[in-house]
């Protein structure tokens, strides 16, 4: 059972972000047995299918290059000639099976962790240059892992090759005794069989290599309970991050509510544990909007700012608490309280007249109608 740098066992299976973050490493599951057995396969299908064709260019280079005009070897710019020739035929010799080994070798490693390009992978890592941990590495249990793997891969490897080479005996001692140009054709067809029987038995070790890949893969993304709730906590956010960014989204509210009681038209008080300010655009037609509202020390700061911009105060504890709970910021009241708010708007109105010198006080407002749904005891 792995065990983490805290001591703590890493039973826990990885989750998708840190399977993610592993990939944008370049942390994959790999299998170099699985790439070398996809080459090899690849290059004895090559030869296989193309070694014919392969047989006969070679032929033509040999009789191109061995049966020489007197004149040609005379003049020191034909073999130039002769040479750019046979560059070009055994380049289209091989081509094929070069392109057949080039698939092979971008498709063995993405066969097994997928297609993946990790930039990071390419940094220097200085570390390795630690002859420390190189020393660690070597005598480490996967460096004994590869050698036995290694140890392994060469005794299956030399049984077949022998095997391949006895069961093969008469094919070689034959081509001894045949024609150059079907010597050479033969010979292509049994290095074709050999290797490919070769790679089939390398087919036990990457049969072995890749499951044990895939396991110490997911072995090393283990994760412990701990590390599961700190990645939780960072993607959901951390309780006191959010608590500080909610706190400063009161604050910042509050700052936006208290520069917009100057242009309220009243503050209803409970008196002294409520406050509400309300705003009336006769332009707009719509209902009264709630600019500010608080409790306690909150409410006793709206009272403050509203005596010192002259906006009135008007007691009214029902009012003050049904607006409160039932209207949020910025926000119409609701309709069941528009004959209330107007009686009051109406006494502001008057109050104000009264204040101008054009009209007597009014009388102060008494049973405001607040339907029952609306009202909250104190």
């Amino acid at each position: 059972m792995a065990e983490s740098e805290s001591g703590q066992d890493k039973t826990e299976d990885p989750t998708e972000k840190r399977k993610q973050d592993s990939r944008e490493k370049g942390e994959v599951a790999r299998s170099k047995e699985l790439n070398t057995l996809a080459v090899m396969l690849a290059g004895a299908g090559g030869l296989l299918i193309y070694g014919g064709a392969l047989a006969q260019d070679l032929l033509e280079i040999m009789r191109l290059n061995f049966s020489l005009p007197r004149e040609v070897l005379l003049n020191n710019g034909s073999m130039i000639q002769y040479l750019l020739h046979s560059g070009k035929i055994a380049l289209m010799a091989v081509q094929p099976i070069l392109t057949v080994l080039l698939i092979a070798a971008v498709l063995g490693p993405i066969s097994l962790g997928g297609w993946l390009f990790a930039g990071s992978s390419l940094a220097p890592k200085f570390s390795r240059m630690n002859p420390a941990s190189g020393l660690k590495r070597m005598f480490s249990s996967t460096a004994l892992i590869e050698l036995l793997k290694a140890f392994a891969k060469f005794l299956i490897v030399l049984c077949v090759a022998l095997s391949v080479l006895s069961s093969d005996i008469d094919d070689l001692l034959r081509i001894a005794h045949e024609p150059l140009e079907q010597a050479i054709i033969h010979s292509v067809q049994v290095v074709g069989w050999s290797t490919l029987w070769i790679a089939c038995g390398l087919l036990v070790i990457a049969a072995v290599d890749v499951p044990v890949q895939l396991y110490q893969s997911h072995k090393k993304l283990l994760m412990t309970k701990q590390e599961i709730r700190d990645e939780h906590k960072d993607q959901e956010g951390r309780p006191e991050v959010k608590q500080r960014i909610r706190q400063l989204q009161r604050e910042m509210s509050q700052r936006r509510m208290m520069a917009a009681i100057p242009e309220a038209d009243v503050v209803i008080t409970n008196p002294t544990h409520y406050a509400v300010a309300l705003k009336y655009d006769p332009e707009k037609g719509n209902a009264p909007v709630l600019l500010a509202k608080g409790s306690d020390f909150l409410a006793l700061k709206i009272r403050e700012v509203a005596v010192a911009n002259n906006v009135l105060l008007l007691e009214s504890p029902a009012l003050a608490r049904s607006i409160y709970y039932s209207t949020e910021l910025e926000q119409e009241i609701p309709a069941g309280l528009y004959l209330a708010v107007a009686q009051v708007l109406a006494y502001v109105y008057q109050i104000r007249q009264h204040r101008a010198g054009k009209g007597k006080r009014p009388d102060p407002l008494k049973d405001l109608p607040i339907p029952l749904d609306l009202r909250r005891d104190s």
